[in-house]
């Protein structure tokens, strides 16, 4: 189902990706879209994978390649463009928070770089509204020791 904004002044917005880019500008928070060009690729990349890849993926299996994926790419970022909180990182984690309230300790830190993201998104001040939050342990269970 794709949302649908009715504005006041004009037609309605229709998707998400669009709606959230518009409140974005209405608030004047344009740097959540990026501020150099390179940044709002990388923005409008996350976000569209998060309308075709989180969205659509119901399967166990599409739920364990976009945590694999997410998990390789947030290895050397503190957010999914880099350095900089972004509508990509709030649109992500909205996208996962039923997905990650439902992983297992030992999930959570197999994804350790999505937990650690996921954690700080949901900590930002603001982003977690009415949303659970997700319990994430401080001590690993295991070592890498033999």
């Amino acid at each position: 189902q794709v949302p649908v904004l009715q504005t006041n002044n004009g037609p309605g917005l229709t998707g998400l990706m669009t709606i959230a880019a518009h409140l974005v500008r209405q608030a004047r928070k344009d740097q959540l879209l990026g501020s150099t060009a390179e940044e709002k690729a990388v923005v409008q990349q996350w976000l569209e994978y998060r309308v075709t890849r989180v969205n659509g993926g119901s399967s166990k299996e599409d739920t364990r390649t976009i945590l694999k994926d997410l998990n390789m790419h947030l290895e050397d970022k503190v957010y999914l463009a880099g350095n900089i909180f972004t509508l990509a990182d709030i649109l992500m984690y909205y996208g996962l928070h039923h997905i990650m309230v439902d992983l297992t300790v030992q999930e959570k830190e197999k994804y350790l770089n999505v937990s650690r993201w996921f954690n700080h998104i949901q900590h930002y001040p603001g982003v977690r509204q009415h949303l659970s939050s997700v319990v994430f342990i401080k001590n690993r269970l295991y070592t890498n020791a033999h």
